[in-house]
């Protein structure tokens, strides 16, 4: 199953368990019913912000909407990921381990080039985001008071306020874990 295929799945079956029609998740999440239905039929291609928001809407973590579960070994190799697009900023999301259902963390890695930073809404309240930087430079962290990290560093901060992650040098990455307390 592809990633949009997993997408219209998840989103379709998260949004009937919480008995909501497609338009409450729409207004709920500030988007457009048109891309809801879009989504649930496999015909769009969502950005970061918009898995972000349905998830919020649905009060439900994101690796839940992308996530495919599997029983064997799970080998991702960089080049062979599908990963899903900032509609705002250089920057792609590949979910490389969600958290197990009763347990609160996913595992991301994240790619970043030069250009707008990616802004983030606060995610459910208790998220606390770790990032070690793999590669390049970049400012991570609250939105107000970011760090500049480097290759190896390790960043702790409340993902349940407003943050930011701007690559400051070509071909940035971090694995970034979301933790939900």
């Amino acid at each position: 199953m592809d990633l949009r295929e997993r997408i219209a799945h998840s989103l379709r079956r998260e949004r009937e368990a919480v008995g909501i029609s497609v338009s409450e998740l729409a207004r709920r999440a500030g988007v457009s019913k048109a891309t809801v239905s879009q989504l649930e039929t496999g015909a769009a291609n969502p950005s970061v912000e918009t898995l972000w928001a349905l998830g919020d809407a649905l009060g439900i973590p994101f690796s839940t909407l992308v996530d495919e579960r599997a029983a064997a070994p799970r080998l991702i190799r960089l080049g062979d990921h599908a990963g899903v697009p900032s509609a705002a900023s250089p920057y792609l999301a590949t979910l490389l381990s969600a958290a197990a259902p009763g347990t609160r963390r996913d595992i991301y890695l994240i790619q970043a080039e030069l250009g707008e930073p990616r802004r983030s809404l606060p995610h459910r309240n208790g998220t606390t985001e770790h990032v070690v930087l793999i590669s390049g430079e970049a400012l991570i962290g609250p939105a107000d008071q970011p760090e500049l990290l480097h290759p190896g560093d390790y960043l702790s901060y409340p993902g349940d306020a407003p943050h930011v992650f701007e690559a400051r040098a070509a071909g940035t990455s971090a694995v970034l874990i979301s933790e939900l307390r």
